[in-house]
């Protein structure tokens, strides 16, 4: 049996199923147009069924997100620049991520950053001070946070 054979779904069912797909978990356009894929629609049809998700507040992207800015940050403690890009790879807009990104409280987000720097430094067994610095910064920056907020930080606690 190959993979790549398309379901074979009326248009209704296939409503229905992107209706539950988005209904499930809060989405963005490219998601839904990738689930898409998989169903047999002409291109009028999938166009049909995104314009009745966004009339029907099934697909919102405004909302999707904010929902993934609060995930990735409380959850996952994403910085703002990861955040960011991943965001834009998901084609979201420069506008929406502004908007998404007041989410994040800029005292919990300090707040979050210092606890996170303090646990990881104390977590990293380097002898050598310039590779647990390395360390120590790639792990911050992989997360997605500010360089000078790293920086800043390396740097106080080195002096400890």
């Amino acid at each position: 049996m190959q993979k790549d054979k398309k379901k074979s779904l009326s248009f209704d069912e296939t409503r229905k199923k992107l209706e539950y797909y988005c209904a499930y978990q809060d989405r963005c356009h490219q998601e839904v147009y990738q689930k898409m894929f998989s169903f047999n629609l002409t291109s009028n049809e999938k166009e049909e069924v995104m314009v009745y998700l966004i009339n029907n507040n099934f697909l919102n992207e405004e909302r999707f997100a904010q929902s993934f800015v609060r995930g990735k940050h409380n959850y996952k403690k994403w910085g703002k620049t990861r955040i960011t890009n991943e965001l834009k790879a998901r084609n979201i807009s420069s506008t929406i991520i502004k908007i998404a990104l007041k989410e994040i409280n800029d005292s919990l987000y300090f707040e979050a950053f210092e606890e996170l720097a303090n646990k990881h430094w104390e977590t990293i067994s380097e002898t050598n001070l310039m590779k647990k610095r390395k360390k120590f910064c790639d792990y911050f920056m992989r997360k997605g946070w500010e360089n000078e907020l790293i920086y800043e930080k390396v740097k106080e606690l080195e002096k400890n």
